[in-house]
């Protein structure tokens, strides 16, 4: 695969911009500073009061945090290899890899620019969304110009499961908690936020975009192998983040219910593995 160099530049400058916030999230752990506040509905809301995440709720920091170790042991390594093994390559599978991890980066970002009180870290927030979404459009239109071919194991049974699975799960996980709010009138966990953005991108972007895989796969679309491999990495990194994220929460006081760590962390970490599978077997395709 011809060289572009575009995008090792903008994934260079991601991961570095990655390796800064989630480190800054990861260093505003500090349980010892939480305040209450109103929020706009009258109810008292006990805020995080550390670090960069000081605005945030104590249940949105704790999540945010698990996110930021995770970037930082499994994101930030992952960019940094993707990148390496790219420039050494130069292949279809390379380009595909590093396309794949930038997707996931952008999720992260987004979430972050969207998601998150404004802090002092917005511009890295900014620039780290900006470096993602330009290097992911220049790599997923460099790649959905290659030839990847569909064999049998990508259109088959064990992908299909994986991928209505995925489309259902990161639709059915959410939409109860929007259905609730109509007769009560505010999301549940809402707090001091105006809106969920993982709402948005999971169900609004992540399940339709598994349902559009799979038609593509069984209609032997070399473009469903490209949005297999996108989606595959994310699910694995959002099955390890949502360890992090449970385990953080679970050190840090927040009263979990297990229902809720069954239907939510239990099963998208099952999913992950199922993902990692799945993607092993996709890139031994790939030539």
């Amino acid at each position: 695969m011809r060289n572009i160099r575009g995008i090792h530049i903008l994934s260079a400058a991601a991961a570095v911009l990655l390796f800064i916030a989630a480190l800054s999230g990861v260093f505003s752990w500090d349980c010892s500073k939480t305040f209450y506040t109103l929020n706009q509905y009258g109810e008292t809301i006990k805020m995080w009061g550390s670090g960069i995440y000081a605005r945030d709720s104590f249940f949105k920091a704790t999540i945010q945090i698990g996110s930021d170790m995770c970037m930082l042991f499994v994101g930030v390594p992952l960019t940094v290899f993707s990148i390496i093994y790219d420039l050494k390559k130069q292949s279809k599978k390379s380009r595909l890899l590093l396309v794949s991890a930038l997707a996931w980066l952008l999720y992260y970002a987004a979430s972050l620019c969207f998601g998150v009180v404004y802090n002092a870290l917005f511009l890295v927030y900014l620039a780290l969304f900006v470096c993602t979404f330009y290097g992911f459009i220049t790599g997923i239109y460099g790649v959905s110009k290659e030839h990847f071919g569909v064999p049998d194991i990508l259109a088959g049974k064990a992908c299909t499961i994986f991928l209505l699975l995925s489309g259902v799960s990161t639709f059915i996980a959410w939409f109860p908690d929007i259905i609730s709010s109509f007769t009560s009138g505010r999301l549940q966990l809402i707090e001091v936020y105006t809106t969920e953005i993982t709402y948005v991108l999971d169900m609004g972007m992540i399940s339709p975009t598994a349902f559009i895989c799979l038609y593509l796969l069984k209609k032997r679309s070399s473009f469903g192998t490209v949005l297999l491999s996108v989606l595959s990495a994310g699910i694995v990194i959002v099955g390890v983040m949502m360890i992090f994220q449970t385990a953080v929460q679970l050190i840090s006081g927040v009263d979990l219910p297990l229902p809720a760590i069954i239907t939510k962390s239990a099963i998208f970490t099952a999913l992950g593995i199922y993902g990692a599978v799945l993607a092993k077997k996709l890139y031994m395709t790939i030539g």
